[in-house]
């Protein structure tokens, strides 16, 4: 809550206060940690940052989902770069897919570079098993229907596994 000068009230601040010690607190739980900075960044408090990126890149995707939703709440400038770094990291690939859904929501410059690295690597890696991620790279690269993607769309549609979702997401750039 507000006073009439848009000042935050001693409630407030004190809740905020409370909930950013919770995310350096020593042995708090995950799911504590993540709760404190969901709500900070429901509130707009950019110490929320570090510990979200941080779920982002966790193995459980319902908590790396709920962190990425709070990311994108958050609006901070940093995120699209630190989604973009999970997104491309060869050694989380299998835990990449709210990364990867996150930068499609943000629509910033990094999303088309990162979701077109990943793919390319994940083609050239016979039978790799993150076909989930590299469905969710194509199925991001026809939503944000830019141009640069059109090459790496290509290689997918020559992959029996991506060909119908490829050659949809190369549509949706084409008509763009």
């Amino acid at each position: 809550m507000t006073d009439e000068r848009g000042s935050l009230s001693p409630v407030d601040t004190a809740l905020r206060e409370e909930l950013a010690a919770t995310l350096t607190e020593p042995g708090e739980s995950l799911a504590v940690r993540l709760d404190a900075a969901v709500a900070l960044a429901e509130a707009d408090d950019a110490r929320a940052f570090e510990t979200l990126v941080m779920v982002l890149n966790y193995r459980d995707p319902g908590l790396a989902d709920t962190a990425a939703r709070a990311l994108a709440r958050l609006a901070d400038p940093r995120t699209s770069r630190a989604a973009a770094a999970l997104a491309t990291n060869p050694l989380r690939t299998a835990y990449a897919l709210p990364a990867i859904r996150l930068l499609v929501s943000l629509r910033e410059p990094e999303a088309v570079p990162a979701l077109t690295r990943t793919l390319e690597r994940l083609l050239t890696e016979p039978g790799s098993p993150y076909r989930r991620i590299a469905l969710a790279c194509v199925e991001g690269l026809g939503e944000l229907a830019d141009r640069r993607a059109v090459p790496v769309l290509r290689s997918a549609s020559e992959d029996p596994r991506l060909r119908e979702a490829a050659d949809a997401a190369l549509a949706r750039v084409e008509r763009a």
